[in-house]
């Protein structure tokens, strides 16, 4: 069995401002910053990671960093596990977006049969963040292995998890920054122990806002 910790990105300075990120790199805002150590500390202090692995983009990475640190252990950048490509939506504000037609409408209503304009595709990112999770787990057998990544990534994994299809991902909800959510890999299968685990953060939580 393969122990696998999800954790999202803390706030970023998209988040912050209100914008879609998706690969635009944004940094982590100073609240995100205490987010991520806040969650380092609960980490260290529940687990014993032994491999820690980060989505490609600046938010993720620097997320990890207070792990990394903490433990003197690398982290494995894997593009696998970076956000949605939102093509014309990146560093758009989401009161702008609401307002340019149906692809966002359905982003909101259908995100499983969703695409960002010029984008990539929810099913592709499906495809890519549960292949990227795939392989970490069957490498990883018998350890324990932190992946900081991104909300939709992570809402992606709970619908693999969930085994229905595409229409029922609208159902599942974003989880907040900095959470971790804690899943096994076990002949073949990914089962959910706890998601979006926040209670460390305590003041500290932040979540999207409706318009996303």
């Amino acid at each position: 069995m393969t122990k696998i910790l999800l954790v999202r990105h803390g706030q970023s300075m998209a988040n912050l401002e209100g914008v879609f990120a998706g690969n635009y790199n944004a940094d982590l805002s100073p609240l995100g910053a205490l987010q991520a150590q806040k969650t380092c500390e609960l980490i260290v202090s529940n687990y014993k990671v032994d491999k820690i692995y980060s989505s490609t983009l600046m938010r993720a990475y620097k997320t990890a960093k207070p792990l990394s640190f903490a433990l003197e252990k690398p982290i494995t950048l894997c593009e696998g596990f970076n956000e949605i490509y939102a093509g014309e939506w990146e560093g758009k504000e989401f009161t702008e977006l609401l307002k340019s037609g149906d692809a966002y409408r359905t982003w909101k209503e259908d995100i499983g049969n969703s695409r960002p304009v010029g984008g990539e595709s929810v099913k592709e990112l499906y495809k890519r963040v549960t292949a990227a999770l795939e392989k970490i787990a069957k490498q990883n057998d018998k350890k324990t292995v932190a992946v900081f990544t991104h909300a939709t990534p992570i809402r992606a994994i709970s619908l693999l998890m969930s085994k229905k299809g595409f229409d029922y991902m609208k159902d599942i909800p974003w989880v907040t920054n900095a959470s971790i959510s804690v899943i096994s890999y076990n002949n073949g299968a990914f089962t959910a122990d706890e998601m979006s685990i926040d209670k460390h953060l305590f003041e500290l939580k932040s979540t999207l806002p409706p318009t996303v």
